[in-house]
C-alpha cells in the first residue's frame, strides 16, 4: 500500500478510504445532540448578553446538574457558540504606535517627563504606594500621588499629569507637545488616561524597546526614591513629625 500511495503521490488514508469504498461526509463537527443543547445556550446569551462562553458554560452545567444531566466540556459550548455566531465580539483596540525611541535624556526641561510607581512597607504593617512626575532633563519631581493600603488608579495619574502641567505651565494644557515616559502598566495604558493626556499636551510613551533605556528609568525612579526618601528622613527629624507612624522598612 505504501509503494502504491508514493508512486500515485496520494496519502495512504486517502487511497484506504478509496478502496474500501468509505467517504466520511466534509463539514464542521458536530454532535447529535447539539440541537438539544443549543436552545438552552441562547436562552442563557439572551439573559446574559455580556458573558462568554466560559460562564456560559458554568450557567449551563449548573442548570444540567438540578436536571441530573451531565455536564458539558466548555470547547463544545465554544464551537457551538461559534457556528451559531454567539460568541462576544473580540475587542481589538490598536494602541497606536506610541514606542519611545532614542535617549531618555534630553537637552533642555519640558521636553520629555518619565513617571513610574514604587511602594514601601512600613512596620506598622502599611503599604504605601506612590507615583511621580520627574522631568527627563532637570530631574524635578513635579507631581507626585501617594495611597495607603490601596493601588494607584488611572484617576490618581491623570490627576496627577493635571497638577504637573498647571505647576510648569500655570495652565490647563501645555505650550507644546511634551513625551510622557511610562511602563504599561494599567493605570498609564487605560484608554482615558491616554485620551487625557493628550488633551493637556502629553504625548503617551510606553515601555522602552532597548535595555538602555530600561536601565536609565531605574536609574530615574531610584533617584526619587532617595529623594523621596531624604525628605521623610528630614520630616522625621523635626519636632513633633507625624510621620513616627509610617517608618519606612529598611
Amino acid at each position: 500500500m505504501k509503494a502504491i500511495a508514493t508512486t500515485l503521490g496520494v496519502s495512504r488514508s486517502a487511497l484506504h478510504d478509496r478502496l474500501k469504498g468509505s467517504n466520511r461526509p466534509r463539514g464542521s463537527y458536530f454532535k447529535a445532540d447539539d440541537a438539544t443543547v443549543l436552545p438552552m445556550i441562547t436562552a442563557l446569551v439572551s439573559a446574559r448578553p455580556t458573558y462568554g462562553y466560559r460562564r456560559i458554560t458554568a450557567l449551563l452545567n449548573r442548570q444540567l446538574r438540578k436536571k441530573g444531566a451531565a455536564p458539558v466540556n466548555h470547547k463544545r459550548i465554544y464551537r457551538i457558540m461559534q457556528a451559531n455566531s454567539l460568541l462576544l465580539a473580540r475587542k481589538y483596540e490598536i494602541r497606536p504606535d506610541y514606542g519611545h525611541e532614542g535617549k531618555v535624556v534630553t537637552m533642555r526641561s519640558n521636553l520629555r517627563w518619565c513617571s513610574d510607581g514604587f511602594e514601601f512597607h512600613c512596620w506598622n504593617g502599611e503599604i504605601v504606594r506612590g507615583a511621580f512626575i520627574i522631568d527627563a532633563h532637570d530631574r524635578e519631581i513635579i507631581s507626585w500621588r501617594a495611597v495607603v493600603n490601596a493601588g494607584i488608579s488611572g484617576s490618581d495619574i491623570r490627576d496627577m499629569m493635571l497638577e504637573a502641567v498647571e505647576k510648569r505651565f500655570s495652565a490647563c494644557q501645555t505650550p507644546g507637545l511634551i513625551e510622557m515616559l511610562t511602563d504599561n502598566s494599567s493605570p498609564y495604558t487605560a484608554r482615558e488616561t491616554r485620551i487625557f493626556a493628550r488633551q493637556i499636551g502629553l504625548k503617551p510613551c510606553f515601555t522602552p524597546e532597548k535595555p538602555s533605556e530600561q536601565r536609565h528609568l531605574g536609574i530615574l525612579r531610584q533617584h526619587s526614591q532617595a529623594r523621596l526618601c531624604s525628605r521623610v528622613a528630614a520630616a522625621k527629624r523635626r519636632p513633633g513629625s507625624q510621620l513616627d507612624r509610617h517608618l519606612v522598612r529598611g
